[in-house]
């Protein structure tokens, strides 16, 4: 099959199965802020029971590096689209039966054990899958790599825009009271029919040409990654992590805050949904940006510019503008940071362990993610908000530091491990050749 048709298949099947991964992931993390506190710690002072809530949201997190090494290990010996296949399949039925799940009124502390085991599994799958659906894009893609492979990226805002709208959608159609007894679980077994169309679309796709070509039966590659490329992976995670501090700041901790500072609930979910929606366009835009200039100067202008809005951002919800914190928080700065990671990433490892690399460096960043809802809403209890702008500044500056020491990745080759690491190959034209196809 011609490799532009496969190319486009890879980026479909990348999005659409990011779209179903998150749509299940962030669909927990949007009711954990307001909706799990009520209903799996009803037992608990409303403000403890929104930091248990937390809690069980950061477990996902904590469990996606390991979904990311398992996934990874698997995928770089027996090839991306395997373990794809599982991944989904995972995540799916986890969040439909997050849906059948009663409630800490009916079985008591079983209904958050039970909760807790889920989101874990969906860590899991959410970990394994972001490092294979890159691979199956930027693999495929012999230019505009950054491009291509932003499309797995910006499944996510999607993703959340599904699963706010089924949230927002549910509790106004069924009313408050009936909403909080059952029609939060409405979306998640709507996960079910998300996950058929997924494999539909996936199961189309070929395996990559480069994993074909660069195959290592009987490699161990975490140990690789280990072994041969700490330094890189350790910088990957610094200039990763102040995007997934600034992700869940905007799109949880944000939410639960609005709410406390009297901003109604639907108003705020429905600002979410239009910075999730913005925040696809900028994705794309700042990652195809970042094939002409580099990946390095995109990042690291929007670190900075992250640093400096973190103060603003309180500001503007206590006064009202929620909408607008989120659309510049979440649909232009954040993309700057959070686009460009897709490509980056999968250019930092050789083919050999490359999805174990690319994942487990993006999922460790993204334990930022998991626990800067938990820490904030801890800081927020001790001292109020006045910290968190400084907390998250201190992120942004990691991730420059870590920027400016990594090397450019953006004309790596991924079609020879030799040219991998020296930085050359098949995207190493010329100047104007390059800017041009940018």
């Amino acid at each position: 099959m011609a490799p532009t048709t496969q190319l486009r298949r890879a980026v479909t099947s990348s999005f659409l199965g990011s779209v179903i991964e998150y749509y299940d992931f962030l669909l927990y993390a949007t009711a954990s802020a307001i909706v799990f506190n009520k209903v799996f710690f009803s037992s608990l002072d409303p403000l403890v029971g929104t930091i248990a809530s937390f809690g069980t949201f950061a477990t996902g997190y904590l469990a996606r590096p390991l979904g990311g090494v398992l996934f990874g290990h698997y995928g770089d010996l027996l090839g991306r689209k395997k373990m794809l296949v599982l991944t989904m399949s995972l995540m799916g039925v986890a969040s439909f039966l997050i849906g059948l799940l009663p409630t800490y009124a009916q079985v008591g502390w079983l209904a958050p054990a039970g909760l807790i085991l889920l989101r874990v599994l969906q860590g899991i799958s959410v970990g394994g899958e972001w490092g294979g659906a890159v691979l199956m894009s930027a693999e495929h893609a012999t230019s505009r790599r950054g491009l291509w492979a932003s499309f797995t990226n910006a499944g996510a805002p999607c993703g959340m825009v599904l699963s706010t709208a089924a949230l927002t959608g549910t509790a106004a159609l069924v009313g408050e009271q009936a909403f909080l007894e059952w029609g939060w679980r409405v979306p998640f077994l709507l996960s079910v029919v998300l996950l058929g169309i997924g494999l539909f679309v996936r199961l189309k796709v070929e395996e990559t040409p480069v994993f074909r070509a660069g195959r290592r039966p009987g490699s161990m590659p975490l140990l690789d990654v280990l072994r041969n490329h700490p330094r890189t992976l350790a910088l990957g995670i610094g200039v990763g992590l102040a995007a997934f501090v600034a992700q869940s700041t905007l799109t949880t901790f944000v939410l639960a805050y609005g709410v406390q500072a009297g901003e109604s609930r639907q108003m705020i979910l429905n600002a979410l949904t239009l910075s999730s929606a913005l925040a696809v366009l900028g994705i794309i835009g700042w990652s195809a940006a970042s094939d002409r200039f580099g990946r390095r100067p995109v990042v690291l202008a929007g670190a900075v510019l992250m640093a400096a809005f973190g103060f603003a951002l309180f500001p503007l919800v206590d006064n009202g503008y929620v909408v607008i914190a989120l659309v510049l928080g979440q649909a232009v700065i954040h993309p700057m940071m959070y686009g460009p990671l897709a490509a980056l990433y999968s250019e930092l490892f050789t083919t050999g362990s490359r999805y174990t690399g690319a994942s487990l460096g993006y999922q460790l960043a993204g334990l930022g993610a998991g626990f800067a809802p938990l820490i904030f809403a801890q800081v927020q209890k001790s001292s109020g908000t006045g910290a968190i702008p400084f907390i998250l500044a201190a992120f942004c500056l990691l991730t420059v530091v870590c920027t400016v020491v990594l090397r450019e990745t953006s004309r790596t080759s991924l079609t020879g491990d030799r040219d991998a690491e020296l930085g050359t190959g098949q995207l190493a034209a010329p100047p104007r050749t390059h800017g041009a196809e940018a």
